[in-house]
């Protein structure tokens, strides 16, 4: 069963609140089944990332084989038949590791209660800014730390912060990508992991209007 909560975000401008937006987001009425959600979302996402690179050749792989190597009989040697033959140097390999890709499912329905259950847990820590970095052209990292400052967010302190805007540009990403601490996302994106691992989430003002659009 289902029920919903109502989140009423306060818009920030140079720390002072310029208005307020609320969104609608549905969750399981089961705190447990809350939980076990965002277990199985964060399971999938893993699992999706995981690729086992290690590969190795078959004989039918390897190069050569075709003609036999020397006649059945008379040579004093062993039967061969390829010289692709695992026995070989060169030839191919018996029960070496192949590559793998490790894949699962989770309804679209499930993962979008999993990610509203992370937002409404997140609430206290989320702050939305009316624009994130409105007045610079090129890349500034140190102009990107004070425009957060602005906004009361002390970006050096050891804490993960996640910045979700509505459509990433080379200005934010080449501003942003050499603090540490930090993850800027595009709010298509938003994930699992993502929203676990931040310990404050930083909305620009259009993401949150996305946010509205996409969970429902």
């Amino acid at each position: 069963m289902k029920i919903k909560k109502e989140l009423n975000y306060t818009i920030l401008s140079k720390n002072e609140q310029v208005a307020s937006h609320s969104i609608t987001l549905k969750l399981h009425k089961s705190n447990e089944q809350q939980m076990h959600l965002i277990h199985r979302a964060l399971k999938q996402q893993l699992k999706n990332k995981r690729i086992r690179n290690a590969h190795s050749k078959k004989r039918s792989e390897v190069k050569g084989g075709g003609k036999k190597p020397w006649k059945q009989k008379g040579t004093g040697r062993a039967r061969a038949g390829s010289n692709r033959s695992p026995l070989w140097r060169g030839g191919g390999v018996i029960f070496g590791p192949r590559q793998k890709i490790y894949a699962s499912k989770i309804n679209r329905k499930e993962k979008r209660l999993a990610i509203n259950t992370i937002l409404v847990n997140k609430f206290p820590n989320t702050i939305v800014i009316n624009n994130i970095l409105p007045n610079i052209s090129k890349p500034n990292t140190k102009k990107a730390i004070l425009g957060m400052t602005s906004n009361g967010i002390n970006i050096k302190k050891e804490q993960k912060i996640l910045i979700m805007v509505y459509k990433k540009n080379k200005v934010l990403h080449l501003s942003f990508r050499n603090i540490k601490n930090v993850e800027l996302l595009e709010v298509q994106s938003m994930n699992i992991i993502s929203l676990l691992k931040a310990d404050i989430i930083i909305l620009d003002y259009n993401a949150l209007l996305q946010i509205d659009k996409i969970l429902i």
